[in-house]
């Protein structure tokens, strides 16, 4: 089962966001690349989310941590990290920068997500142009059902 975080939590195993004016001074606290998953428990994408996250919990279990941070309870914290729609998927690298995702790919998808920006597991340019360009379609696809539904 995947852990969920409050803020208090969150700045004490990943970031202690009380302490840095920006981004760039982010300190890393985790003891393994992390993704966190911002959702809301009413939520239709995130709950067709979460069971692919528990697999890949299991999956990734010795490489890399999840967590789950509910915007309702939390949306300071996922304001801080301009966490807009849900879900969203925050990927902290050990030793860069993190990255947001919004949206719920397919599981190929975020295995592929996990494996280039938490484990940097690169295979080639060529699958950098084909992860960035069905992250591209996935987003313009999002975008254009929240269009719809307004």
């Amino acid at each position: 089962m995947i852990n969920k975080l409050t803020t208090e939590e969150f700045k004490k195993t990943i970031y202690d966001i009380d302490n840095t004016e920006n981004a760039d001074e982010l300190k890393f606290l985790g003891n393994k690349p992390t993704l966190v998953d911002f959702y809301a428990d009413w939520c239709g994408p995130c709950k067709m989310l979460d069971p692919m996250l528990e697999e890949l919990a299991v999956e990734y279990k010795d490489k890399i941590n999840i967590f789950k941070v509910d915007v309702e309870k939390e949306m300071e914290l996922a304001a801080t990290f301009g966490a807009m729609s849900i879900p969203t998927l925050l990927f902290i690298p050990e030793n860069d920068k993190p990255s947001l995702s919004p949206g719920a790919p397919g599981k190929q998808l975020l295995i592929e997500m996990i494996e280039q920006k938490l484990l940097d597991n690169k295979e080639g340019a060529v699958r950098d142009e084909k992860l960035d360009t069905a992250i591209n379609t996935f987003n313009s696809l999002m975008a254009k059902i929240k269009e719809a539904l307004k």
